[in-house]
């Protein structure tokens, strides 16, 4: 069978169904890493689900346990045809955030999959059952089209634990380097930078979580007797935070301000527009750096945003002065970035400003850090032309993704280049009530895949 067949095959089994009714299987899984009571929906996703799954497509499937002793257990699949052939690691992460039971729309269960107009919603239909399972179908449909072989090694890595900051996963690639040894990774999360135009991403932006906490004394005190006696923790605070940025969002730190918009970056830039949809928010124009286009900003610049704030009791103000104020806070980073100074580098800039009070905690155990492959490497561009082959479009290509993935572990512990063609968009409502993806762009997307894992099948890469 040629290519073509392949990929029709593909598009065949999406069309009469069968490819949806299976996803419905793995969405009804309660996979929530955030909920400590999901122990045993995670188990079960990887034992009931992933196992005979990759088991019947000739996989050799191993469970590893959370090397830090979390309940985040990890699945590694591998079939090796050949040991002169290449290898291709595939990722994905079988837990999911919050069901938000009660809260999506119409009376949805999040963990039931439904069919709506264009679109199919489910508690991890996008963000990332829907994702690692397509990749996983487009393998099996290489496997069936090439008479029971892929043409190359596969290996499948599937963790439980990337909402939750994927504690364990780093530990776990640096301890399985050699039973994870491959020559690229081609995985898949995150969204396109247009529904409609495939997407490639080399890396990622990191995420460093952090608080910000003045905190003066225990308890309020009457804003009658005390005001104008007492300095206000959450003026201090206030005062604190403008001096992170300008008024328009543009970063002041200066170990925060990355150089690594190099014009090979900004050229890639240039072919990417960020898309007018009716379900995505309004770009501002006029924020965040100076100079920069908003595609510059979101993937070639730091973000500094302030996710909460908290002092006394804003759900029922009183006339205190409060002892105490918190700001939750976060920095979204790009290559160029030291990941060990952002912390440092913001305590010693709040100390030049005068607010050495503010305390600087960080707030997540585990942090993603950057990553970037080389834009004119040989398995990007073989991917990039697998895809326009595929659908006749030029897909995007970006130097990193906006948002935040455990991709250091791949880059950085395993040495991997990372190609990821991500099959969601923006407005998926991924860590929200209603999250869905389009059926256009999933059907696309498994022929997509069918099309690449093929045409690694039939190249060699240096």
């Amino acid at each position: 069978m040629s290519r073509q067949d392949a990929i029709a095959r593909a598009v065949a089994d999406f069309d009469g169904g069968g490819f949806l009714d299976d996803l419905a299987a793995l969405i009804a899984v309660p996979s929530e890493s955030q909920n400590p009571d999901r122990g045993a929906a995670l188990d079960a996703y990887l034992a009931e689900h992933m196992r005979p799954m990759l088991a019947g497509m000739g996989y050799t499937v191993a469970r590893h346990e959370n090397p830090l002793g979390l309940p985040h257990p990890l699945l590694v699949a591998e079939r090796i045809e050949d040991p002169s052939l290449p290898t291709v690691l595939t990722y994905g992460h079988g837990d999911v955030i919050l069901g938000h039971e009660g809260r999506w729309s119409d009376g949805r269960d999040p963990w039931a999959m439904e069919h709506a107009g264009d679109r199919v919603y489910g508690r991890g239909v996008a963000d990332n059952k829907g994702q690692h399972f397509t990749n996983i179908r487009a393998l099996g449909h290489v496997m069936a089209a090439r008479g029971g072989r892929l043409g190359f090694n596969s290996k499948i890595l599937i963790e439980t634990g990337e909402e939750a900051g994927s504690p364990g996963l780093a530990e776990f690639c640096a301890a399985q380097a050699q039973a994870l040894k491959a020559d690229v990774l081609i995985a898949s999360d995150g969204p396109r930078i247009d529904p409609g135009r495939p997407t490639i991403f080399l890396g990622t932006r990191g995420a460093v979580n952090f608080s910000l906490t003045v905190d003066l004394r225990a308890g309020a005190h009457h804003s009658g007797n005390w005001g104008g006696l007492l300095a206000n923790p959450a003026t201090l605070l206030a005062q604190a935070l403008a001096c992170i940025t300008d008024a328009r969002g543009a970063i002041r730190v200066p170990e925060w301000r990355p150089d690594s918009l190099t014009p090979d970056v900004r050229a890639a830039l240039k072919d990417i527009a960020l898309p007018d949809h009716p379900d995505l928010p309004v770009i501002d124009r006029d924020w965040g750096e100076p100079g920069l286009s908003p595609e510059e900003r979101v993937f070639g610049w730091n973000a500094f945003e302030v996710l909460a704030l908290h002092a006394g009791t804003p759900e029922r103000p009183v006339n205190a002065i409060p002892g105490r104020a918190v700001a939750h806070c976060q920095l979204r980073y790009v290559v160029g970035t030291d990941p060990d100074d952002i912390l440092p580098a913001l305590h010693r800039h709040l100390e030049r400003a005068g607010f050495g009070m503010v305390e600087v905690e960080p707030t997540r155990e585990t942090a993603f850090h950057a990553t970037r492959a080389a834009l004119d490497g040989p398995w990007v561009q073989l991917a990039a032309a697998s895809v326009e082959a595929t659908t006749g479009k030029r897909p995007a290509l970006m130097p990193n993704l906006g948002g935040s993935l455990p991709n250091e572990c791949f880059a950085h512990t395993l040495g991997l280049p990372t190609v990821w063609v991500p099959h969601s968009y923006g407005g998926c409502n991924q860590h929200a009530p209603d999250e869905h993806a389009l059926i256009p762009l999933m059907r696309e997307a498994l022929a997509i895949m069918t099309g690449l894992f093929w045409d690694v099948g039939e190249r060699r890469v240096d």
